[in-house]
Protein backbone atom coordinates (compact mmCIF):
# COMPACT_ATOMS: atom_id res chain seq x y z
CA UNK A 1 0.00 0.00 0.00
CA UNK A 2 3.10 2.49 0.39
CA UNK A 3 2.74 3.57 -3.43
CA UNK A 4 -0.93 4.86 -2.46
CA UNK A 5 -1.70 8.28 -1.06
CA UNK A 6 -4.82 10.44 -0.53
CA UNK A 7 -6.02 13.82 -2.34
CA UNK A 8 -8.21 16.05 -0.69
CA UNK A 9 -11.41 17.92 -2.73
CA UNK A 10 -12.99 20.80 -0.35
CA UNK A 11 -16.48 20.65 -0.43
CA UNK A 12 -17.83 24.13 0.26
CA UNK A 13 -21.30 25.77 1.58
CA UNK A 14 -20.87 27.96 -1.24
CA UNK A 15 -23.13 30.67 -0.09
CA UNK A 16 -21.40 31.88 2.89
CA UNK A 17 -17.51 30.17 1.17
CA UNK A 18 -17.15 28.21 3.74
CA UNK A 19 -15.44 24.58 3.71
CA UNK A 20 -17.61 22.03 5.06
CA UNK A 21 -16.28 18.84 4.68
CA UNK A 22 -13.80 16.85 2.29
CA UNK A 23 -13.66 13.83 0.01
CA UNK A 24 -10.49 11.43 0.13
CA UNK A 25 -9.51 10.37 -3.15
CA UNK A 26 -6.84 7.66 -3.39
CA UNK A 27 -3.74 8.21 -6.14
CA UNK A 28 -1.50 5.38 -7.20
CA UNK A 29 1.93 6.72 -7.75
CA UNK A 30 3.49 3.81 -9.56
CA UNK A 31 7.70 3.52 -9.55
CA UNK A 32 7.69 3.19 -13.06
CA UNK A 33 4.80 4.31 -14.70
CA UNK A 34 3.95 7.63 -12.14
CA UNK A 35 0.44 8.50 -11.67
CA UNK A 36 -1.79 5.70 -12.69
CA UNK A 37 -5.77 7.23 -12.23
CA UNK A 38 -8.23 5.95 -10.30
CA UNK A 39 -10.28 5.20 -13.13
CA UNK A 40 -7.86 2.73 -14.69
CA UNK A 41 -6.77 1.12 -11.28
CA UNK A 42 -10.26 0.69 -9.36
CA UNK A 43 -11.72 -1.47 -11.78
CA UNK A 44 -9.00 -4.22 -11.82
CA UNK A 45 -9.40 -3.94 -7.81
CA UNK A 46 -13.01 -4.58 -7.71
CA UNK A 47 -12.31 -7.22 -10.33
CA UNK A 48 -9.14 -8.72 -8.09
CA UNK A 49 -11.32 -8.56 -4.86
CA UNK A 50 -8.27 -6.43 -3.69
CA UNK A 51 -10.83 -3.51 -3.46
CA UNK A 52 -11.27 -4.52 -0.10
CA UNK A 53 -7.55 -3.81 1.09
CA UNK A 54 -8.02 -0.81 -0.64
CA UNK A 55 -10.88 0.09 0.63
CA UNK A 56 -10.04 -0.32 4.50
CA UNK A 57 -6.63 1.42 3.96
CA UNK A 58 -8.42 4.34 2.36
CA UNK A 59 -11.47 4.69 5.15
CA UNK A 60 -8.22 3.91 8.13
CA UNK A 61 -6.36 6.84 6.54
CA UNK A 62 -8.96 9.53 6.14
CA UNK A 63 -9.91 8.89 9.65
CA UNK A 64 -6.51 8.96 11.12
CA UNK A 65 -5.91 12.49 8.52
CA UNK A 66 -9.01 14.15 9.87
CA UNK A 67 -8.22 13.49 13.35
CA UNK A 68 -4.60 14.74 12.82
CA UNK A 69 -6.25 17.97 11.41
CA UNK A 70 -8.46 18.12 14.52
CA UNK A 71 -5.28 17.73 16.93
CA UNK A 72 -3.59 20.39 14.65
CA UNK A 73 -5.93 22.78 15.43
CA UNK A 74 -7.63 22.68 12.15
CA UNK A 75 -11.83 23.47 12.35
CA UNK A 76 -14.18 20.02 12.41
CA UNK A 77 -14.77 19.38 8.73
CA UNK A 78 -16.33 15.97 7.73
CA UNK A 79 -14.23 13.79 5.49
CA UNK A 80 -16.42 11.44 3.02
CA UNK A 81 -14.93 8.19 1.50
CA UNK A 82 -16.66 6.23 -1.11
CA UNK A 83 -17.61 2.52 -0.92
CA UNK A 84 -17.72 0.00 -3.13
CA UNK A 85 -20.62 -2.85 -3.10
CA UNK A 86 -18.31 -5.56 -2.17
CA UNK A 87 -17.06 -4.02 1.19
CA UNK A 88 -20.79 -3.31 1.97
CA UNK A 89 -21.37 -6.91 1.20
CA UNK A 90 -18.55 -8.14 4.14
CA UNK A 91 -20.28 -9.69 6.94
CA UNK A 92 -17.89 -7.81 9.15
CA UNK A 93 -17.58 -4.66 7.54
CA UNK A 94 -19.60 -2.09 10.29
CA UNK A 95 -17.41 -4.05 12.90
CA UNK A 96 -14.58 -2.35 10.82
CA UNK A 97 -15.62 1.03 10.82
CA UNK A 98 -16.24 1.07 14.55
CA UNK A 99 -12.60 -0.46 14.88
CA UNK A 100 -11.26 2.13 12.82
CA UNK A 101 -13.23 5.07 14.60
CA UNK A 102 -11.89 3.93 17.79
CA UNK A 103 -8.23 3.40 16.64
CA UNK A 104 -7.54 7.05 14.92
CA UNK A 105 -10.25 8.56 17.58
CA UNK A 106 -12.22 10.24 15.54
CA UNK A 107 -15.71 11.37 16.25
CA UNK A 108 -18.24 9.77 13.94
CA UNK A 109 -20.10 13.05 13.19
CA UNK A 110 -16.76 14.00 11.61
CA UNK A 111 -16.89 10.94 9.03
CA UNK A 112 -19.32 10.42 6.03
CA UNK A 113 -19.71 7.09 4.07
CA UNK A 114 -20.62 7.58 -0.09
CA UNK A 115 -22.41 4.91 -1.76
CA UNK A 116 -23.65 4.90 -5.33
CA UNK A 117 -27.83 4.45 -6.24
CA UNK A 118 -26.41 1.05 -7.56
CA UNK A 119 -25.88 -0.83 -4.41
CA UNK A 120 -29.49 -0.59 -2.98
CA UNK A 121 -30.24 -3.04 -6.60
CA UNK A 122 -27.09 -4.77 -6.34
CA UNK A 123 -27.05 -5.53 -2.21
CA UNK A 124 -29.84 -7.24 -0.76
CA UNK A 125 -29.35 -5.49 2.79
CA UNK A 126 -27.59 -2.31 1.86
CA UNK A 127 -30.15 -0.52 3.51
CA UNK A 128 -29.87 -2.00 6.83
CA UNK A 129 -26.19 -2.16 7.07
CA UNK A 130 -25.94 1.20 6.28
CA UNK A 131 -28.38 1.88 8.82
CA UNK A 132 -25.83 0.06 11.22
CA UNK A 133 -23.15 2.46 10.12
CA UNK A 134 -25.29 5.35 10.72
CA UNK A 135 -26.20 4.81 14.00
CA UNK A 136 -22.63 4.62 15.18
CA UNK A 137 -23.24 8.43 14.16
CA UNK A 138 -21.31 8.22 10.80
CA UNK A 139 -23.02 10.36 7.99
CA UNK A 140 -24.24 8.65 4.71
CA UNK A 141 -24.32 9.74 0.96
CA UNK A 142 -25.94 8.69 -2.22
CA UNK A 143 -22.86 9.80 -4.98
CA UNK A 144 -23.52 10.46 -8.25
CA UNK A 145 -27.79 10.60 -7.52
CA UNK A 146 -29.91 10.48 -10.35
CA UNK A 147 -28.00 8.06 -12.81
CA UNK A 148 -28.13 4.60 -11.33
CA UNK A 149 -31.97 3.76 -10.50
CA UNK A 150 -34.82 3.35 -12.30
CA UNK A 151 -37.63 4.04 -9.52
CA UNK A 152 -37.60 6.92 -6.80
CA UNK A 153 -39.81 4.87 -4.72
CA UNK A 154 -36.51 3.48 -2.28
CA UNK A 155 -35.37 6.51 -1.35
CA UNK A 156 -37.76 7.42 0.94
CA UNK A 157 -36.76 3.97 3.21
CA UNK A 158 -33.49 4.82 2.76
CA UNK A 159 -30.68 6.02 5.94
CA UNK A 160 -29.12 9.01 3.88
CA UNK A 161 -28.31 12.31 5.38
CA UNK A 162 -27.00 13.65 1.71
CA UNK A 163 -28.01 13.01 -2.08
CA UNK A 164 -25.22 14.54 -4.05
CA UNK A 165 -26.43 15.24 -7.89
CA UNK A 166 -24.58 13.99 -10.34
CA UNK A 167 -22.11 16.46 -12.71
CA UNK A 168 -23.79 15.50 -15.46
CA UNK A 169 -26.78 17.22 -14.55
CA UNK A 170 -24.22 20.24 -13.40
CA UNK A 171 -22.43 20.96 -16.67
CA UNK A 172 -25.45 22.44 -18.59
CA UNK A 173 -27.50 23.46 -15.98
CA UNK A 174 -27.07 27.26 -16.56
CA UNK A 175 -28.16 26.38 -20.89
CA UNK A 176 -30.39 23.15 -20.10
CA UNK A 177 -33.77 23.29 -18.91
CA UNK A 178 -34.21 19.79 -18.59
CA UNK A 179 -30.86 19.45 -16.64
CA UNK A 180 -32.44 22.58 -14.23
CA UNK A 181 -35.88 20.59 -13.64
CA UNK A 182 -34.07 17.67 -12.52
CA UNK A 183 -32.07 19.73 -9.93
CA UNK A 184 -34.55 21.42 -8.93
CA UNK A 185 -37.21 18.41 -8.31
CA UNK A 186 -34.05 16.40 -6.77
CA UNK A 187 -33.75 20.02 -3.78
CA UNK A 188 -37.49 19.66 -3.53
CA UNK A 189 -37.63 15.79 -2.74
CA UNK A 190 -34.70 15.96 -0.26
CA UNK A 191 -35.83 18.84 1.11
CA UNK A 192 -39.21 16.90 2.08
CA UNK A 193 -36.96 13.29 2.85
CA UNK A 194 -35.26 15.94 5.88
CA UNK A 195 -31.41 15.21 3.59
CA UNK A 196 -29.45 17.68 2.36
CA UNK A 197 -28.33 18.46 -1.28
CA UNK A 198 -24.65 18.47 -2.59
CA UNK A 199 -23.94 19.34 -6.60
CA UNK A 200 -20.87 17.78 -8.22
CA UNK A 201 -18.57 18.72 -10.57
CA UNK A 202 -19.23 22.73 -10.49
CA UNK A 203 -16.98 23.79 -12.97
CA UNK A 204 -18.43 27.50 -14.32
CA UNK A 205 -20.05 30.51 -12.70
CA UNK A 206 -22.70 30.23 -14.45
CA UNK A 207 -23.60 26.88 -13.36
CA UNK A 208 -23.20 28.65 -10.02
CA UNK A 209 -25.38 31.12 -10.50
CA UNK A 210 -28.52 28.86 -11.25
CA UNK A 211 -27.93 26.57 -8.43
CA UNK A 212 -27.87 29.64 -6.06
CA UNK A 213 -31.14 30.65 -7.56
CA UNK A 214 -32.44 27.22 -7.22
CA UNK A 215 -31.94 27.07 -3.61
CA UNK A 216 -29.11 24.47 -3.43
CA UNK A 217 -26.04 25.70 -1.44
CA UNK A 218 -23.82 22.91 -1.16
CA UNK A 219 -21.12 22.19 -3.60
CA UNK A 220 -17.96 21.01 -5.23
CA UNK A 221 -15.94 21.32 -8.43
CA UNK A 222 -13.17 22.99 -9.72
CA UNK A 223 -14.53 26.47 -9.76
CA UNK A 224 -13.42 25.89 -6.21
CA UNK A 225 -10.96 23.85 -5.94
CA UNK A 226 -9.57 20.44 -8.06
CA UNK A 227 -8.33 17.42 -5.21
CA UNK A 228 -5.17 18.66 -3.22
CA UNK A 229 -2.61 17.13 -1.69
CA UNK A 230 -2.30 16.93 2.04
CA UNK A 231 0.04 20.46 1.85
CA UNK A 232 -2.54 22.09 -0.32
CA UNK A 233 -5.45 21.13 1.27
CA UNK A 234 -4.02 22.97 4.52
CA UNK A 235 -2.95 25.76 2.88
CA UNK A 236 -6.34 26.16 1.21
CA UNK A 237 -8.28 26.18 4.72
CA UNK A 238 -5.47 28.54 6.04
CA UNK A 239 -6.12 31.00 3.20
CA UNK A 240 -10.18 30.98 4.11
CA UNK A 241 -11.00 28.40 1.21
CA UNK A 242 -13.14 29.46 -1.47
CA UNK A 243 -14.68 32.98 -1.75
Amino acid sequence: MEQFYLDFQPKLDFVNGKVIGMEALIRWRHPDLGIIPPLQFIPLAEESGLILRIGEWVLQKACQQNKEWLDEGFPPLRVSVNLSTKQLVEPNFVSKVKAILEETQLDPNLLELEVTESVFADVEDAANTLEEIRELGVHISIDDFGTGYSSLNYIKHLPVDMLKIDASFIRDIHENEESKAIVKAVLTLADTLGMKVLAEGIERKEQLKVLNEDGCKFGQGFLFSRPLSKDDFERFIKEGGYG
